[in-house]
């Protein structure tokens, strides 16, 4: 497997001619390098950033059917969703659990809707249902959520869901295409999108934005799959090109786990503006979101505005018991979903934007995915690739990615967060065995080591201390101050491991200090 950057960038000489180019390294990006590669295409993947760096590294952490949109009667994405969800845990036991869900209820027949809906929800899942709904009483409930309010209460639902580490899967992803056979590189801004004399698309043109170095490649068909860029793209293709995305903006809190309590999850399913809202236990701290904020523009470092946070804290002081205030917050994040909008949409609204994912081949023969959520990531490959193959008259091969493991797959279990690491688990110990300053936290009060820096450099194409602190590990989106403590000593590891300067870590710090405030009040 190569999943070194520099030996990448070295590899494109080798490689006159691509059969899939991808541009974007987010979840559907991801996916699609994955499914060409295991077909046994020439795949090359670019990221103008970290992997994950957008909105695939900032979700709610759930891998779901979306009981929400089952309330809406989109059956027809919950069903795909659900299989999906299935085949996650199959393929990627080590970043993805099954979760306890829930529903407290205030009147009986919210509490009779609820089970209704989510027995359905089971029913739907089929053969990959990863648990039953039931009905709870009010002390199962006050077992199960401690600190819920009981005035009024009528009992409650339990159901089971999905959650992930999604920056982690993003990763495992990467890797499970390089041990295909794919090349992929991150921190690589595609500037031009090069055509033929009949202007038909026939390759790219990108910056390695860590040297200033041009690289030019040539391919059969090049794929747009950049989430909340994809109009970025589209415009270097076809400047006239009118957006095809309406961002949406989903800010989420994380506080302590004694607002919640236990390993249940809470679900709210009515909040003040008719969606829902989730506290959902991760990595040892309670996350609570999300929001849906219609945006007139992107930007891949969004910042989470303050009637969202107003918003998370208000409905959670609805339902606990000496719930979190601002001063309990530990980090706030935001990340932009690409939701593919109708013309004709509504400008104050997402709500009759398509939650599922448009697929379209222009003229020029670009291939642009766009929308869609991250459980269904591998059939948005699947869908994306075979159009691939019909555009460029690619020789037909089946998709492999159904039954297909992902890197790191394994049943074991680890203690804590190594359990993410899946099958480098015992690399990583014997990283630290062999050397014990390695095994030395890289902050007191979380356990994670030196050697996880090391490791990150060497084998996941970590470029930046922020890949490490917000994607590599979470402790950005955790605990942001801990993050700025963590991130001298992670900085001088770094620039051991890639043989940078004093002038880099400083400069990396500085640029840290000034990320670290979009996660902080």
């Amino acid at each position: 497997m190569n999943f070194n950057r520099r030996q990448t960038l070295e590899g494109l000489k080798e490689t006159q001619l691509w059969d899939i180019v991808i541009i974007g390294g987010g979840a559907t990006g991801l996916g699609t390098a994955v499914d060409a590669a295991t077909r046994g295409y020439k795949t090359l993947l670019v990221e103008k950033y970290d992997f994950a760096k957008g909105t695939s590294s900032k979700s709610t952490k759930l891998v779901h059917g979306g009981v929400r949109y089952l309330a809406n009667g989109d059956l027809k994405l919950v069903y795909s969703a659900l299989k999906e969800r299935g085949l996650i845990f199959r393929n990627a036991p080590h970043v993805s659990f099954v979760q306890s869900f829930i529903i407290p209820c205030y009147s009986v027949v919210s509490k009779l809707k609820f089970l209704v809906g989510l027995k359905l929800y089971d029913w739907m899942a089929g053969k990959l249902r990863i648990g039953k709904s039931t009905l709870l009483s009010n002390q199962e409930v006050l077992h199960r959520l401690p600190r819920i309010k009981t005035k009024k209460l009528k009992g409650g639902v339990q159901y089971f869901d999905g959650q992930f580490d999604d920056a982690r899967l993003a990763i495992n992803l990467a890797q499970t295409a390089a041990e295909s056979g794919a090349s992929l590189i991150n921190y690589a801004n595609v500037i031009a999108i090069q055509k033929d004399d009949n202007g038909l698309v026939n390759g790219i043109q990108f910056i390695d934005t860590t040297n200033q170095q041009s690289y030019t490649v040539t391919t059969k068909v090049v794929i747009n799959a950049t989430g909340i860029f994809v109009d970025d793209i589209l415009k270097l293709d076809t400047p006239s090109h009118k957006n095809l995305v309406r961002p949406s903006q989903g800010t989420h809190i994380v506080v302590d786990t004694q607002f919640l309590g236990n390993q249940d999850a809470l679900m709210i399913p009515e909040t003040s503006d008719g969606r829902v809202l989730f506290g959902v236990p991760w990595h040892e701290k309670v996350l609570l979101g999300t929001t849906d904020t219609p945006l007139d523009e992107h930007q891949i470092e969004p910042r989470p505005l303050e009637e969202e946070i107003e918003f998370i804290l208000n409905t959670a002081d609805q339902y606990l018991e000496n719930a979190p205030k601002r001063s309990d917050v530990l980090s706030i994040f935001a990340g932009l979903r690409p939701l593919a909008a109708p013309t004709d949409s509504d400008g104050n609204s997402t709500k009759e934007i398509s939650r599922d994912h448009k697929l379209i081949a222009s003229p020029s023969k670009l291939i642009t995915i766009t929308g869609g959520k991250w459980t269904t990531y591998r059939k948005m490959g699947e869908e994306t690739v075979n159009l691939a193959i019909r555009t460029a008259k690619l020789d037909p091969r089946e998709c492999k990615t159904m039954h297909h493991p992902i890197f790191g797959f394994t049943h074991d279990k680890y203690p804590g967060h190594w359990q993410v690491y899946g099958t480098s688990y015992n690399s990583i110990q014997e990283l630290m065995m062999s050397h014990p300053s390695l095994a030395e936290k890289i902050h007191p009060a979380y356990d994670y080591r030196k050697a996880e820096v090391v490791w990150a450099c060497r084998h996941e194409m970590a470029v930046k201390i922020e890949d490490f602190l917000a994607r590599r590990i979470r402790l950005l989106l955790l605990d942001a101050q801990a993050s700025l403590i963590a991130a001298p000593i992670v900085a001088q590891i770094m620039a051991t491991e890639l043989g940078h300067d004093e002038a880099w870590i400083a400069s990396e710090l500085d640029e840290f200090r000034l990320l670290v405030k979009n996660y902080t009040f």
